[in-house]
């Protein structure tokens, strides 16, 4: 009678929490489609959906917004300093599309930067050692991915020599994307007095089920003054020297000027959400006068008030009057940005998409064939990379405005993840990118309708399938 008694209370307790969890997806979830499916799956299955729930299914990181700053006089105070200091540089948004962006942003246009676009992975990483080399007072650097192979040990000496001359260096990295860093190349760096720290998403009991938040950002900052953001993690893979991918298409953005001071804050969060420390930092812009690019850091993820990143890409196509390309490894967007795509397409605008031939994630590569087909009846234009893994994630408005940052096309990059773009209004650096992509357009192969139409039965099923398991990809 008391195991009976214990296995139906036990019962009781699970339906229960079922419910209330159900509840609490029904007043939070951002998506009616995630919140009907949690709901259904909470109270019929709740065994297995409850502990899914709590893992996978909160909606905002709760724990970041209060370190954000909202309710912490420090960090309110350090922002205001650092806001007063760039307000002589705060470019004049006449414009109401870069308004828009502003607000989405929660930061200002600057003025006097200087934006070097960095195409592949010599490039991009021989500028970042040279930044780095280059420190003179403090390192701050964040990667999704960070590998102990032989590109982690170039980094790696790098830091430890800017270290050995006395340059502070934090550095953070994503437990998740980083899971297989091991415990001698972290430790290597601390015995050099690197200041190094993991995300830490699921930091103290409140948060401890929060593993599918992930810190997706690639960002370096060097005194203040020099930043760089991008779509390259640290791996031999992003050299091109993985058989598997084969030749690796990326891009990354090397920044000078009062701008650098946005990718700086989003770090310094970062490591205030991470560690509980508060960064003593230059926040005085330095505004350069080898040439004056306009540029706004959007930083966005699961503690925004609203979908920051979703928005930006929606704001982006609304804008677009004559062209709009995108590039992004995983392309699963929500439906805001998929009618958003067609019907730009429907009233003239040339909608391209570049997306990669050989999969880096099945289920991703699988979910784009479920609606592809629509997007194509519409006008646009899909092209897939040919020579190896394409991996930038890159936009281009009208010849006029373009972005380089670290958001995937996905609902993991919109919903899930921390992510940060560097968006430019400036003529000089869209020509520059347009230049790139119509290089990259030579190596793709375009998807008409009638390849999707002509694949088998099972083969749509599962594209079907794997769509609607994109809300957890």
């Amino acid at each position: 009678m008391t195991t009976s008694w214990l296995i139906g209370v036990a019962i009781f307790m699970v339906h229960l929490l079922g419910f209330v969890s159900a509840i609490l997806a029904l007043m939070s979830s951002r998506t009616s489609q995630g919140a009907i499916a949690w709901i259904i799956s909470l109270i019929t299955l709740p065994y297995m959906a409850v502990p899914a729930y709590w893992i996978f299914g909160r909606p905002r990181f709760y724990g970041y917004v209060s370190a954000r700053g909202e309710r912490d006089s420090v960090l309110r105070r350090v922002l205001a300093r650092f806001r007063e200091r760039v307000e002589p540089y705060v470019a004049d948004a006449t414009d109401s599309d870069i308004r828009a962006v502003e607000q989405l942003a929660l930061m200002p246009m600057t003025r006097g930067n200087r934006a070097e676009l960095l195409v592949d992975g010599e490039a991009t990483f021989d500028s970042l050692f040279a930044g780095i080399e280059a420190a003179e007072d403090y390192i701050l650097i964040q990667f999704f991915i960070v590998r102990h192979d032989a590109l982690g040990m170039r980094l790696k000496s790098h830091l430890q020599r800017a270290s050995a001359r006395g340059v502070r260096v934090h550095f953070l990295y994503d437990e998740i994307g980083s899971r297989h860093l091991d415990d001698d190349f972290l430790r290597d760096l601390t015995s050099e007095g690197i200041e190094v720290s993991a995300f830490n998403s699921s930091r103290g009991w409140r948060h401890r089920f929060q593993l599918n938040f992930r810190n997706h950002r690639k960002v370096l900052v060097v005194d203040g003054n020099l930043g760089w953001v991008g779509g390259f993690n640290v791996g031999v893979e992003y050299l091109g020297q993985d058989a598997r991918y084969g030749p690796w298409r990326d891009t990354h953005l090397k920044l000078s000027g009062p701008s650098v001071l946005g990718l700086q804050e989003a770090f310094w969060e970062d490591w205030h959400w991470a560690t509980g420390e508060v960064l003593d930092l230059a926040w005085t812009p330095r505004k350069t006068f080898a040439e004056s690019q306009n540029v706004v850091i959007v930083p966005s993820g699961p503690a925004d008030r609203q979908e920051t990143a979703s928005l930006l890409v929606q704001h982006a196509i609304h804008s677009a009057q004559t062209l709009f390309w995108v590039t992004s490894p995983y392309f699963v967007p929500d439906q805001g940005v998929q009618d958003a795509l067609r019907l730009a397409a429907m009233r003239g605008v040339d909608v391209r998409i570049i997306i990669p031939e050989r999969p880096d994630h099945l289920l991703v590569f699988l979910s784009a064939f479920s609606f592809l087909p629509d997007m194509l009846r519409s006008g646009v234009k899909v092209y897939r990379y040919q020579p190896g893994f394409l991996h930038q994630k890159v936009m281009l408005i009208d010849d006029v405005a373009a972005s380089v940052g670290t958001v995937n096309l996905d609902n993991r990059s919109f919903r899930l993840n921390f992510e940060i773009t560097a968006f430019l209004p400036d003529r000089h650096f869209a020509a520059e990118v347009r230049l790139m992509l119509e290089r990259d357009f030579a190596n793709c192969r375009r998807i008409d309708h009638d390849e999707l139409a002509q694949r088998a039965l099972w083969q749509k099923i599962v594209s079907r399938a794997a769509y609607l398991l994109s809300p957890i990809q």
